[in-house]
């Protein structure tokens, strides 16, 4: 048993010491086998390092090369160019210097002109001083010899030479008016005649006042009414004055306002037709005629604007133009008139080779301003313009045709004074406006006193109804440039003091009559 036990034990101690034998062996082997891997990868990792740090260090001595070639290459530009500024900055300096003499030579000059310059005034003031000493004494012997003051004799030369002086500028006037008259009369002549020849229109006068026929006295009676009620009933509604008088078969309807004027009268004609007159009858007989003026107001402007073939007008416009057909101005229809003046500016304007459409337009618009003149305060031509251009009309060329065509205000554009000449055509030609006989008798009377105002006019006659004023001077006192001189004194004297259409010429008559007697 015991021996069994150790058999048993000296077995396992066998065992153990074999079991440990073996694995230290094993063990042993491992350790080599993994150094060697070791040190075979340790020599492959330095193997690679230094290959790695040959290539690095090649490619950081390229860039290095590749570094400095730029380096020298920017050196060498920045040495160029600071060669080329050293060289500028010499030519510079050497121009400073040449500048620097030339202006140091100017100096010299300079200063030895000066020098000069001022030893010449000198020399000058003592020579004026000498003369002003010898003037003096001349003038004291003068006035000792003439018996008259310098102030005098200065008086006595001045007006010499005033004289003198005016009479050259009157003959050099006179010429030079003449050639321009002489150049431009034959084409303004032919420019008009062709614009009057090429159109005509009719004219129409109207008074204040218009007669309306009655049939009887029993249907004057009717109109009247009990105690007038009937006329001041048709005074009340179309704001006329109705008069009546011991004329028979007639009432007059009298009033400023020609449109209101043409309702009383159409509607009284209205009334005695119908028989019936009441103040109910005569309110809606007003109403229905004012509709039909209305209507006619603007059936007239329609008609006036598609005749002269003018486009973009504003209604109001339009309506402010059939307005124009009740109205006149000395006789002559303002509508009729305006169409006419627009075709005589397109004509004027294309023999002038100007646009004669825009002619046409500031032709007819005008006078515009008559259409409401009554109702504003102002001259028509301003309350024309301003109410175009409150309307839409932006054309300068119009608005100041419109302002100044009877020279309000200075023309901007060559068509004002083209509707002031056909303005002119149209009203001045013989037939075209009338006068009462106490405008025209007054105004020859003050075209004669203007005349005779001026110094040495012994009489003046104012002939061709006006158009003609003949003035003649004394031959003795005024001298032939003085005659012209006058005749412009008295045109613009007229021009500032009158109104009137068309033009006047002053004729200045100088005659020399020599007289003796036989025995």
């Amino acid at each position: 048993m015991i021996t069994n036990i150790a058999i048993g034990i000296g077995s396992l101690l066998l065992g153990v010491a074999i079991g440990w034998f073996i694995l230290r062996s094993l063990t042993g082997g491992t350790i080599r086998l993994a150094r060697r891997e070791a040190e075979q990868t340790l020599a492959a990792a330095k193997t690679e390092g230094e290959s790695l740090k040959q290539r690095l260090e090649l490619e950081a001595e390229r860039a290095a090369k590749d570094r400095r070639k730029e380096l020298e290459s920017e050196v060498s530009q920045a040495q160029g160019e600071l060669k080329q500024d050293q060289s500028r900055l010499a030519k510079r300096e050497e121009s400073l210097e040449k500048m620097m003499v030339q202006l140091t030579d100017r100096q010299t000059k300079l200063d030895d002109l000066r020098v000069d310059i001022d030893s010449q005034i000198e020399i000058l003031e003592k020579e004026k001083m000498a003369f002003e000493s010898e003037r003096n004494t001349l003038r004291v012997r003068l006035e000792e010899v003439s018996g008259m003051s310098s102030d005098q004799a200065k008086e006595i030369i001045l007006e010499e030479v005033r004289h003198d002086a005016e009479h050259e500028a009157n003959d050099l006037m006179q010429k030079i008016v003449d050639e321009a008259t002489e150049n431009a009369r034959g084409k303004s002549r032919e420019i008009t005649l062709q614009a009057i020849q090429r159109y005509a229109a009719e004219h129409v006068a109207e008074s204040t006042v218009r007669s309306v026929r009655i049939p009887s006295d029993d249907m004057k009676g009717r109109v009247i009414g009990r105690e007038g009620r009937n006329i001041r009933a048709l005074e009340q509604a179309t704001g006329v004055d109705i008069l009546i008088d011991d004329t028979p078969g007639i009432i007059s309807v009298s009033c400023f306002d020609p449109i209101r004027r043409a309702i009383a009268g159409k509607a009284l004609e209205k009334l005695v037709s119908d028989g019936r007159v009441h103040p109910s009858r005569i309110e809606e007989v007003v109403e229905n005629i004012k509709s039909e003026v209305q209507e006619k107001i603007v059936q007239k402007g329609n008609d006036a604007v598609m005749e002269t073939n003018i486009r973009g007008l504003h209604p109001k416009i339009v309506e402010a133009a059939g307005k124009m057909h009740f109205r006149t101005s000395y006789g002559q229809n303002i509508l009729r008139h305006s169409v006419e003046v627009a075709y005589l500016c397109q004509v004027i304007a294309d023999e002038l080779g100007l646009d004669g459409e825009l002619a046409r337009r500031c032709g007819f618009l005008h006078d515009i301003g008559k259409a409401m003149d009554h109702d504003i305060d102002g001259s028509h031509p301003q309350i024309g313009m301003d109410f175009c251009r409150k309307f839409g009309e932006k054309s300068e060329a119009v608005l100041n045709a419109i302002a100044g065509h009877h020279g309000d205000i200075p023309a901007t554009t060559p068509y004002t004074p083209i509707v002031m000449a056909a303005d002119a055509i149209s009203s001045a030609r013989p037939g075209a406006r009338r006068e009462s006989m106490e405008m025209y008798v007054k105004r020859l009377e003050q075209l004669e006193a203007l005349a005779k105002e001026q110094k040495g006019v012994s009489e003046s006659y104012a002939i061709q109804a006006g158009r003609e004023v003949r003035v003649i001077v004394d031959a003795k006192s005024i001298s032939d440039g003085e005659a012209y001189a006058m005749s412009k004194r008295i045109a613009a004297r007229i021009e500032e003091e009158m109104t009137f259409p068309g033009e006047i010429k002053v004729t200045v008559l100088r005659e020399v009559r020599a007289e003796a007697i036989a025995h």
